[in-house]
């Protein structure tokens, strides 16, 4: 199983580059812009302003070493407290794995993983796909994560050629502040951590997550009071971008970094009407996405996620990443196992 970063709890990455024998093609598709079906002219769609450097989810974290034909090597970036592997960067990855067995031409629509072990963050990930179908207009590939010779995680991904339609809906886009209006995570730590009451083992966490570095960047529309253990309705929106460049190139490469992102903060949202338990563990046990339109995955996009159910010792979450011109990007779902402490916890402050 994959393990998720709680919202306050860990939530980043980092930026070292994988020394690999053979640059994937991913990081060459990102050194010369595609036609990819563009994500639409916008802020930042320009070149990098001078001194940016691209984003890591690119140069590093995506980036796989090709060991053979449909036979990836992945390292790993960041590893939370608990020693388990981040469940956003699997995904990831073994999209990049599945990508690099399509054609240019054909863009990924949806996924479907599991996680069926504990990841170990001693050794890297070796992703073997298997080119399940190969259609005219879709074509399927399975992924398979492997450590210590077996399976630590499964994915399939569906891959479709442009087709119109004059069947077209979709949901409104939620009204909230723009991300111009708001602070960053980074920023709202360091507003918690002014406040003379705060409990010092919990200054420590909050002093050791901001000391991190994140390479997506991360506004809260509606961030919760962390000192208040009150129950909240299971809803969060946050405005979420890739930290750096990425500019316009394949649809695919701004996918799999969508996919990177989408595991962040998510399964924690059945967690706001229990807030006062404590977390014992808590990890993912699947993730699908639905790609629905072009985006830019540097481009702010809102996020919006919602759950509907918990019970069993499981939560189900699902959610909506929106372009910020009010189109629906992508939708996301994911159910995993949460166990909590069941004597309410102490207040921080």
């Amino acid at each position: 199983m994959a393990i998720f970063a709680q919202r306050m709890g860990g939530a980043s990455w980092s930026a070292g580059l994988v020394g690999s024998r053979c640059r994937s093609r991913f990081a060459e598709v990102m050194a010369t812009p595609g036609d990819a079906g563009g994500a639409g002219a916008g802020p930042g769609s320009g070149p990098p302003p001078p001194g940016d450097l691209r984003s890591v989810l690119i140069t590093s974290v995506l980036n796989l070493e090709r060991l053979e034909v449909d036979l990836f090597r992945g390292q790993h970036h960041w590893v939370p407290a608990t020693q388990h592997l981040f469940g956003g960067q699997i995904v990831g990855q073994a999209l990049v794995a599945a990508a690099h067995a399509v054609s240019r031409d054909e863009q990924v629509h949806s996924l479907h993983c599991y996680f069926v072990r504990t990841g170990d963050p001693k050794v890297p990930v070796l992703y073997e796909v298997e080119r399940t179908r190969t259609g005219k207009s879709f074509s399927v590939r399975s992924v398979k994560a492997i450590q210590h010779g077996k399976p630590i995680f499964t994915c399939q991904a569906s891959f479709q050629l442009s087709q119109g339609s004059p069947v077209q809906h979709q949901f409104t886009m939620p009204t909230v502040p723009p991300p111009e209006e708001l602070l960053t995570q980074e920023e709202l730590i360091q507003k918690f951590l002014q406040n003379p009451n705060v409990a010092e083992g919990y200054r420590k966490r909050l002093t050791k997550i901001q000391a991190q570095d994140v390479p997506i960047d991360i506004k809260p529309v509606n961030p919760p009071d962390i000192f208040s253990s009150e129950s909240q309705e299971p809803k969060q929106l946050f405005w979420v971008r890739a930290r750096g460049y990425i500019g316009e190139t394949d649809m695919k490469v701004h996918c799999c970094v969508a996919a990177y992102i989408s595991d962040y903060a998510f399964l924690g949202t059945a967690l706001l009407p229990h807030r006062q338990y404590r977390v014992k563990f808590m990890v993912s046990l699947d993730h699908s996405m639905w790609f629905h339109a072009p985006f830019r995955a540097d481009h702010w996009m809102l996020y919006e996620c919602e759950s509907p159910w918990a019970g069993g010792c499981r939560g189900l979450v699902q959610g909506r990443l929106w372009r910020r011109d009010g189109v629906l990007a992508v939708t996301c779902a994911q159910e995993g196992v949460i166990r909590v402490e069941q004597t309410p916890t102490q207040s921080k402050l």
